[in-house]
């Protein structure tokens, strides 16, 4: 049996593995098209993320015809894992290599197991993007910094369960975003939106404005970038009421990022506290009361005790 040698929040320093998260959101992008390509649109494209599991991130079952597969990225093994519903499995290897190159592997892997499927290979919400086939620049990977990558997306998957739990209205799954590579959870004040005027790169408007066509309080993590040379969570809402910004939140550190509209806590405030479960609940709750209080939701219907296991939800 074998234990990790890190720390519960091990150290994730951005300029580190810069370049591996470059190769790795890539090479999540081709993961997360193959879903894409084969599952029926869901609300706010919850059909194309990928979720947590103990061992790194998985598609969870696709449906191709009346089978089913799963792509399951393995950060401990350091493997891509594709398994059918038939029983029939094989693997990529994670290892410095270029994006051209894992697209091949994981091509030539599907038609192994007769699971042929063709995605758009231009990468999303990616300014000057280079097309899957033809990308032999990213090919970083430490496989120790991906290691310490889990790691982190297992606690904070774990503290995302947790806050999730106190919403009695709509809300997402914890899941990860590959075109913007990070975890996030979503909860909805039950109103339509008006139409999103924004311009993400490659990502069609028609996606973006279903994407938020009703009011939200968003939240998540991610190893840094668009600026940011940190890893570190965000809140924001959309629309952004009046007075958000300026709204006082909790902890220590966190602060409105006026080019990003959001709110940021860095990774490492959480890290090093003597209670970084506290801290992190206290960033999300504070900026979700923000949204809420400054957009005028329902509270008091919406909102409820924070789960407990093995205890129903009392409801009197």
């Amino acid at each position: 049996m074998r234990r990790s040698t890190l720390g519960a929040w091990p150290e994730l320093p951005y300029s580190a593995w810069r370049d591996t998260i470059a190769t790795l959101h890539l090479w999540t992008q081709v993961v997360g098209k193959i879903r894409l390509s084969c599952t029926p649109w869901l609300n706010h494209s919850w059909h194309v993320p990928l979720y947590l599991t103990a061992r790194g991130l998985t598609t969870s079952p696709i449906p191709y015809g009346n089978r089913s597969f799963s792509v399951d990225f393995d950060f401990i093994e350091h493997v891509l894992i594709i398994a059918d519903s038939d029983g029939v499995r094989g693997q990529v290897t994670l290892q410095p290599r270029t994006v051209a190159d894992f697209y091949s592997a994981v091509m030539g892997a599907l038609n192994e197991l007769s699971l042929p499927v063709r995605i758009n290979e231009m990468p999303n919400e990616i300014a000057d993007a280079i097309g899957f086939t033809q990308d032999t620049a990213h090919r970083a990977y430490d496989r120790k910094a991906v290691q310490r990558f889990q790691q982190a997306l297992t606690q904070v998957g774990r503290v995302l369960s947790q806050f999730r739990t106190s919403f009695l209205g709509k809300c997402s799954p914890v899941h990860f975003f590959w075109g913007s590579f990070d975890l996030a959870v979503t909860r909805f004040s039950g109103r339509r939106a008006p139409l999103h005027a924004g311009v993400v790169p490659h990502l069609p408007r028609p996606v973006l404005r279903e994407a938020y066509s009703h009011e939200v309080s968003s939240a998540g993590f991610w190893p840094g970038g668009s600026g940011v040379e940190y890893a570190a969570f965000y809140s924001y809402a959309y629309p952004e009421p009046d007075g958000f910004r300026a709204a006082p939140v909790k902890p220590e550190g966190a602060f409105y990022n006026a080019a990003l509209g959001e709110f940021l806590l860095p990774y490492d405030a959480v890290r090093v506290a003597a209670d970084p479960d506290a801290q992190l609940l206290a960033f999300l709750q504070s900026t979700y009361e923000a949204a809420a209080d400054k957009g005028h939701w329902d509270r008091a219907t919406l909102e409820c005790e924070p789960g407990r296991p093995g205890t129903p939800r009392r409801v009197d």
